[in-house]
């Protein structure tokens, strides 16, 4: 969602009818060659080399036009031009990822004095000198570490060596997907026509609805059908009673609580624990199936395997039970938001931001999934969304310090398994108020 004034960007879904299996090869097709220009671009600018060139997407999109792979895939430009645009796009928010994984390193490293934190740090925001530095090339020095007295050499090298640890390459996906300019697609006859590869010629889409755009849209391939993201821009609501400050610790359990004790979501935890559990037991049975399956062939029992692979490994009841879950948990999580903005009244909600280092894995498989199938984020976009539709300034601080420390007295405590306990001065409460009422302490404090 993008904010520009007094209006927001949200993104409506719009479905076509079943599609015949040509037009849905089309589709398949366009998507395929979408994910192979992404590709492209990701092996040719998604180096070290490149970063100082990425500030202009014209001038790679220039570069792309003349380098033959449009005419090599024969796709028209109205996708081409798109996936060089996005898959720039990709690369700098991979970069902007290393950064972050970077900073964290550097703050991590014991070695390191306040006066050289704060060089990596500056060099790592002036894209020009930190090009030149990856690349071994002259670079001047930071205005703000002039006259420090640093070994630039051996932080340049540090440097070098945790971009090379950190840095990946983004990925084009499954190609199930791909995005179209409004020069690419028209309305006629409740159909949406899409070009195609030979000129003057169009495929048609049966939609289920009216909706149209002249914006660009993205066209997501299902089994037998497509969904279509159009992008439409709505009026922000204003709310001239709507002047509390809002100080939320977001939590796995208990998905909103405020620093006044008020909690939002305390479903959430079991909601999303009974979906955690019955996921278990299915993939525990799929499990068994899967090694009886695969004694069937050893012993040459191919009628059994045969009976096995057709009614119990598919993936059709599997994924739309998957859905169901999900779209579940999603409906009580923004239902929950509605009723914290409806009932508080914010002019400004305050939450710590996301922490992305240090995640490890567990041995229990039950847990992992569970983490891995955590709503935090889907809370976090929501909580996003709606804040920028009701006009809500929505502010988030560095979580360091919240969590551990005592909220009353400000010394260590313990997080005990049913909440947390201060040795000091005998504050008891859950973990997740104390955090809330930390986040208050420390926006106050600045």
């Amino acid at each position: 969602m993008s904010e520009d004034g007094s209006r927001i960007t949200k993104t409506v879904w719009q479905c076509t009818e079943v599609l015949p299996e040509e037009t849905l090869a089309f589709l398949r097709s366009i998507a395929a060659d979408y994910s192979k220009v992404k590709e492209n671009v990701y092996e040719r600018y998604s180096g070290v080399g490149n970063l100082g060139g990425l500030g202009s997407v014209f001038e790679i999109q220039t570069r792309m036009r003349h380098c033959g792979l449009r005419e090599q895939l024969n796709l028209p430009a109205v996708y081409y031009e798109l996936a060089v645009r996005e898959a720039v796009s990709d690369i700098k928010g991979m970069w902007g990822m290393v950064k972050n994984r970077i900073r964290a390193l550097i703050d991590a490293n014991e070695n390191l004095d306040a006066d050289e934190r704060m060089y990596l740090r500056t060099v790592l925001k002036l894209d020009p000198i930190y090009a030149a530095l990856l690349e071994r090339k002259p670079h001047p020095i930071p205005k703000r570490a002039e006259g420090m007295d640093l070994d630039r050499k051996r932080l340049d090298n540090l440097l070098r060596r945790l971009t090379r640890r950190c840095l990946g390459r983004p990925s084009a996906g499954g190609g199930d997907s791909f995005s179209v300019s409004p020069g690419g697609y028209s309305y006629r006859d409740g159909q949406l026509w899409l070009a195609s590869r030979e000129r003057h010629r169009r495929v048609a889409l049966p939609l289920k609805d009216q909706k149209v755009s002249d914006r660009q849209i993205r066209i997501c391939i299902r089994k037998d059908h497509a969904d279509i993201a159009i992008p439409r821009d709505r009026e922000v609501k204003r709310h001239g009673d709507f002047r509390n400050i809002l100080y939320v610790h977001l939590g796995s359990r208990c998905m909103c609580t405020l620093s006044t004790g008020s909690i939002y979501g305390d479903c959430l935890g079991a909601i999303s624990s009974a979906r955690t559990e019955r996921l278990t037991e299915k993939n525990r049975g799929r499990g068994r199936m899967r090694t009886e399956y695969r004694a069937s062939l050893a012993e040459g029992n191919g009628g059994r395997a045969a009976a096995i692979e057709a009614n119990n490994l598919g993936r059709d009841k599997y994924d739309r039970q998957m859905r169901r879950d999900r779209t579940r948990v999603e409906s009580y999580i923004n239902a929950e938001i509605n009723r914290m903005i409806t009932a508080e009244k914010p002019a400004r909600i305050v939450i710590t931001r996301p922490v992305t280092a240090g995640g490890s894995k567990y041995g229990n498989k039950a847990v992992n999934r569970m983490l891995t199938g955590s709503f935090r984020g889907y809370v976090r976009k929501r909580l996003t969304e709606k804040c920028a539709a009701h006009g809500i300034e929505l502010v988030e601080i560095n979580s360091r310090g919240t969590g551990s420390v005592c909220s009353r007295c400000g010394a260590p405590g313990e997080r005990l398994s049913g909440g947390f306990l201060c040795r000091s001065c005998g504050y008891e409460s859950t973990a997740a108020l104390n955090g809330a009422r930390n986040i208050e302490r420390k926006y106050k404090q600045g």
